[in-house]
């Protein structure tokens, strides 16, 4: 097996069949389906990660296997066609339902086992017409340690039970033992029941959804439908692209800081060719070898463009995220062996930092090649999961997804305090009433979002007790060597630690992706998280802003002297012109990046 690279795709040209009201209404009926099928995973899942983290998403595809409506989490559109090798459509029947984790098999459309895809074709009065999907994040499917994910794992097999795709229902009829095979590997058998009967329940909803929109409509035009919207979603990415990357090679890289098994620094390398007849190709070959410690992930080639693509859209209304998207790139060459095409049996289990360092390294090059008009960096976003036992002797696993703040953007500041699935954390009292733990603090972590005309976002300060007789902690913090960038003469975003027992005598900062952290009633853990780069000379941010971030606590007195310029009254309570003024007369240099000093490039 060699490098991957994408094939250059067919462009549909044109399509006729929908005139563009009825595209439009079966535009919004498709993502009615889709936010159904999502509310119905809510309400129904039985683990914390999915009814409270909201750790799951639902999609709708064509004939072919291309997602016309969906999330695009965890960013992957090409989630069906893994299927099609071992149950071609032709074979597939109604009532028919197909399930998957395999990270490999899949060549990542999943990206790590706890994520399990269910899909079901739907047929209309001529045929199939196209597919409803959901995944979600179990708990735990096995594996070394509870949660099924450690930073200790060298193999994927300690990350829990693999299953490749196989057909769980046919025509209607639940093949009950792969089920219980499933269950019998968790060590929260009932959490896993109730959570694939909430997929379960909302593939079918998307099917039967799905039928009616093709009874409504008529099938000729919802799959006339599905090829423009399609086909526009693509013609709009490439002209955003285009306004935004002018013709010439670019290059940058990012760093992830370790792999929790004493490698690292481990670099990923990007170069960016855009040509004058309008093609793109990216090129990640130079990136670094696999790694021992499981921040491998497995990249889909279809996923940069789905990636860069979520970002040029950003709040955009007219136009959905779809698999057009995946053809933003006329070719993507990726390294077998490397930490972005590792070979099978390379642990995946820690991939969100490397999924969240390559998004980073995208928005790099777009900075490169425009000058600094795209995001700055972000933080990844922290996982800490405390496992043990209740006082009574009730086995407990609290697995949370801790929030951090994100890069500032060439027209505001970066998002505080956000988490990448559905921005959501574990709210205090459930924590309190959940697991043997109580919350102690909850709060924005000041200084970390960069200083910039916009300040990046800011992390969160997370403090909680243990209450449990004994536990052990494992935590996933990056971005600490390396801390988020920031651009066209914004800072760098401040960093994030782990404590237990802050300010006592027995005091002791955790390493950043580390497992088998013992803890015991009475002590306390606090997660620091990190924040985003800041876009724009800090000079040129209006004092009136600064005085309200130190006010609102996001920024402290001495950042404002001494990044911003911005100088207080004695009581903090207004800013001093005069003395601004006089400040900001000795304006510092900038370059395009700061990462521990300012650089016109990261290459």
């Amino acid at each position: 097996m060699g490098d991957v690279r994408s094939a250059p795709a067919a462009r549909d040209e044109g399509h006729a069949g929908v005139d563009p009201v009825t595209l439009e209404i079966i535009r919004g009926g498709l993502r009615a389906i889709q936010s159904e099928m999502e509310v119905l995973i809510e309400r129904t899942a039985m683990s914390a990660f999915i009814r409270e983290k909201k750790d799951y998403a639902s999609g709708l595809y064509d004939a072919d296997g291309r997602m016309i409506a969906g999330k695009t989490l965890p960013f992957a559109t090409d989630l069906i066609t893994p299927v099609f090798e071992h149950y071609p459509p032709e074979t597939m029947r109604p009532g028919d339902i197909y399930w998957y984790n395999d990270c490999y098999a899949s060549r990542g459309a999943v990206t790590h086992t706890p994520d399990q895809v269910l899909i079901a074709p739907v047929f209309a009065a001529d045929g199939l017409i196209g597919f409803s999907q959901t995944w979600a994040h179990f708990a735990d499917i096995g594996g070394m340690r509870p949660g099924s994910l450690s930073p200790d794992c060298t193999e994927i097999f300690q990350e829990g039970t693999i299953v490749p795709p196989v057909r769980l229902a046919q025509e209607g009829r639940i093949h009950e033992e792969l089920l219980r095979i499933f269950i019998r590997n968790s060590r929260f058998p009932s959490s896993v029941r109730g959570d694939l009967r909430a997929l379960l329940a909302a593939v079918a909803l998307g099917e039967k959804r799905l039928q009616e929109l093709a009874a409504r409509f008529g099938p000729a035009s919802v799959r006339a439908a599905f090829a423009e919207l399609l086909s526009r979603t693509e013609r709009a990415l490439r002209e955003r692209l285009r306004a935004l990357v002018p013709p010439g090679t670019y290059r940058f890289a990012d760093v992830i800081d370790s792999d929790g098994q004493g490698s690292g620094p481990i670099t990923l390398r990007y170069r960016l060719e855009a040509t004058e007849d309008g093609r793109f190709v990216l090129d990640q070959t130079e990136t670094d070898d696999q790694t021992k410690g499981p921040v491998n992930l497995v990249l889909s080639p279809k996923s940069p463009g789905v990636l860069v693509g979520a970002y040029l859209l950003g709040s955009s209304t007219e136009i959905s995220l779809n698999a057009g998207a995946e053809r933003l790139f006329d070719e993507v060459r990726l390294r077998e062996g490397s930490v972005l095409q590792p070979r099978f049996p390379a642990p995946l289990g820690q991939r969100g930092l490397t999924m969240l360092r390559n998004l980073a390294g995208y928005l790099g090059l777009l900075n490169t090649a425009s000058g600094g008009q795209a995001s700055a960096s972000h933080s990844p976003y922290s996982i800490w999961l405390i496992r043990g036992e209740t006082m009574e002797g009730e086995r407990f696993l609290m697995s949370d997804g801790v929030a951090c703040g994100y890069g500032a953007r060439p027209f505001a500041d970066g998002h505080d305090a956000v988490y990448l699935v559905a921005q959501e954390n574990y709210p205090a009292e459930f924590v309190d009433i959940s697991y043997p733990m109580r919350v102690r603090r909850y709060a924005i972590n000041p200084d970390t979002g960069g200083p910039g005309r916009w300040r990046g976002g800011c992390g969160v300060i997370r403090e909680m007790e243990v209450l449990a007789k004994e536990a052990l902690l494992s935590v996933r913090l990056d971005a600490i060597a390396h801390p988020p960038w920031g651009t066209n003469g914004g800072m760098q975003g401040g960093t994030g630690r782990c404590v237990v027992n802050p300010g006592r005598p027995d005091e002791r900062v955790l390493a950043p992706l580390s497992d088998g952290n013992r803890v015991r009633r009475g002590d306390v853990i606090r997660l620091e998280t990190g924040g985003g780069g800041g876009w724009g000379h800090p000079f040129d941010r209006e004092p009136e802003r600064v005085l309200a971030d130190v006010r609102g606590g996001f920024v402290s007195r001495e950042s404002a002297e001494r990044d911003y310029g911005v100088i207080l009254t004695a009581d903090g309570r207004a800013v001093d012109a005069e003395a601004t003024r006089r400040r900001r007369a000795d304006r510092p240099p900038a370059k395009l990046f700061h990462r521990h000093g300012y650089a016109e490039s990261l290459a």
